[in-house]
């Protein structure tokens, strides 16, 4: 018959793992990612089976079904942008090889890595719907028609300017429901709403714009102009400059709300567009298959470099690298043929890499 303190070691340690659970929920639907693009993920039934959405998440797929394509899209922009911007880092963006939790528990914590995956995501979903609909893919929305006018640099809005209001309302919508769900009076939630609004902020203050000439010849004596988005790629390195940094924050109680302050209270208040976070970093350095960190053992580095964060003596922690020779294959001897076409060859050249040590 088991004791008192054994109900409640294992009440305890129920209660833990029901927490993470609830943590980790707001990441999850990153999940979408590992979906056979074949199965279908609208309509009551298959949003009722998709893995890693919250409930409030699943009622919006069953709403709105015609936008859960962008969401996937959306959910894979997220893992390639990450592992491009981190691809030098210690940590990488490493994805965990099944299973909900894409990039495995470190998504848990509330380090500046979980706050850079809840802007980017939060950005993602907001560009992949306002793709969707200046494509024409969704029937509630098109392009922005509100921009009119002549602007102040005197040319003339027109054309079909993305549709960026919509996008970002069902971001909010879908991508901030978990935190909402879980009320905005803890620390967590409120990191992450602040870290998903700054993503989709990156959007807004980059917005570009596009111009049609018009005139005799190409005079360009009247420009008719429209507002695109920025490439999802400068979003991205936009975020990781917002990453570099980001502010150390706690919950701290403000007459009768709560709110996230600087932890030094030397350093100025957050803006919209900075991220936050609440937790330090783990090092990355050491294999930790539990959380989903596999290391830096066997990682290529820059052997050249000693202050970049490329560098080798960051990458593996200190000065345990090797260096040796590989045989690459390059592109060589590019030559341009008439009408836009390039011809190369491939040559193998022996070029020096360094690797962290095992």
């Amino acid at each position: 018959m088991p004791t008192v303190s054994s109900v409640n070691h294992t009440g305890r340690l129920l209660l833990l793992l029901l927490w993470a659970a609830h943590l980790s929920m707001a990441t999850n639907w990153l999940s979408l990612a590992r979906l056979p693009r074949s199965r279908p993920i609208s309509g009551d039934g298959p949003c009722g089976r998709l893995r890693g959405l919250s409930a409030g998440q699943v009622g919006v797929c069953r709403a709105r079904g015609e936008v859960m394509e962008s969401v996937r899209k959306a959910a894979e922009m997220v893992i390639e942008e990450c592992q491009h911007q981190f691809r030098n880092r210690r940590w990488n963006c490493s994805t965990t090889p099944r299973g909900i939790n894409v990039f495995g528990r470190v998504m848990n914590q509330g380090t500046r890595e979980a706050a850079f995956v809840h802007a980017l995501s939060s950005a993602a979903v907001a560009v992949a719907v306002t793709r969707g609909c200046s494509r024409g893919e969704l029937e509630r929305c098109g392009c922005d028609r509100k921009v009119r006018g002549v602007s102040p640099e005197g040319f003339q809005w027109s054309g079909c300017s993305d549709n960026l209001s919509y996008g970002v309302a069902f971001s909010q919508t879908f991508v901030d429901e978990p935190e909402r769900a879980k009320g905005t009076s803890s620390g967590r939630p409120l990191m992450n709403i602040h870290n998903n609004e700054a993503g989709r902020k990156a959007i807004l203050h980059n917005m570009q714009v596009e111009c049609k000439c018009h005139g005799v010849s190409g005079s360009c004596e009247l420009r008719t102009c429209w507002k695109v988005m920025p490439p999802f790629r400068r979003v991205g390195a936009v975020l990781k400059e917002r990453f570099d940094g980001a502010t150390e924050v706690r919950l701290t109680r403000v007459g009768s709300r709560t709110a996230l302050l600087p932890k030094d209270p030397l350093v100025k208040p957050p803006a919209a567009r900075d991220l936050v976070y609440l937790s330090a970093s783990p090092d990355f350095c050491r294999l930790d298959p539990e959380n989903g960190i596999p290391g830096t053992a066997g990682r290529r580095c820059n052997g050249t470099s000693r202050l970049a964060p490329d560098g080798c003596e960051l990458v593996c922690c200190g000065p345990g690298f090797r260096a040796g020779r590989a045989e690459v294959i390059q592109r060589c001897s590019c030559k341009f043929s008439w009408c836009c076409s390039v011809r190369c060859q491939q040559c193998k050249n022996t070029v020096l890499i360094h690797t962290c040590r095992e």
